[in-house]
């Protein structure tokens, strides 16, 4: 019989820093951290020694990166050696690719489908048995658009993309009590769910 699911103790956000990358793609992993950090009234201040913005709720830290997307393992594995956090207990929201705009999937392991900033979590951590988010922006391929794939990340969503995105972040609130205490069975119901009905 499996060990049950532990509970997040680190929170990670992915996307690029600057204000000329806050509304791309490529920042949704961002903008559902800097959500949740509202939701909670957690405070994320700069903190040098994490490599990024850090906030705390008892034993639990917030943390988005300020390094560019393909260092965040530099952040993620900063923090997460100096707390002894351990992989398990590690959520990591991101864009991702292979769903389309506002699907939502929850899931531990496995690859990083070309996802840098997941390349660079899964080398810092060395393995890749860390949770993740998958927030659904599509695919250049197959929303009809001729940008290769990093001028499309870079990129903003056009108003109904954005539209899907912002609903999927709110569901991604809803669940919240699901993920904080580890239950992510329930968690995939509610977000898998979310993702078949829409």
């Amino acid at each position: 019989m499996s060990a049950a699911p532990l509970a997040p103790r680190l929170i990670a956000g992915l996307g690029n820093p600057g204000a000329e990358y806050a509304a791309t793609r490529h920042n949704a992993g961002f903008r559902l951290l800097e959500a949740l950090a509202r939701k909670l009234n957690v405070a994320l201040l700069p903190q040098g020694g994490f490599f990024g913005n850090v906030g705390r709720e008892g034993e639990r830290w917030f943390l988005q990166p300020a390094t560019f997307m393909n260092r965040s393992g530099q952040a993620v594995g900063a923090l997460a050696r100096f707390y002894k956090i351990a992989p398990q207990e590690i959520l990591v929201l991101h864009d991702d690719l292979d769903l389309p705009p506002g699907g939502i999937r929850l899931k531990q392991g496995g690859g990083n489908g070309g996802h840098n900033g997941l390349k660079d979590i899964q080398a810092a951590l060395a393995t890749p048995d860390f949770w993740r988010l998958r927030l659904g922006i599509g695919h250049p391929r197959t929303l009809g658009s001729s940008r290769n794939v990093v001028d499309f990340v870079l990129t903003r969503p056009c108003v109904e993309e954005q539209s899907a995105l912002d609903i999927a972040l709110d569901r991604c609130l809803d669940a919240w009590p699901a993920l904080a205490a580890g239950d992510y069975e329930k968690a995939q119901r509610l977000l898998h769910v979310a993702l078949d009905k829409s």
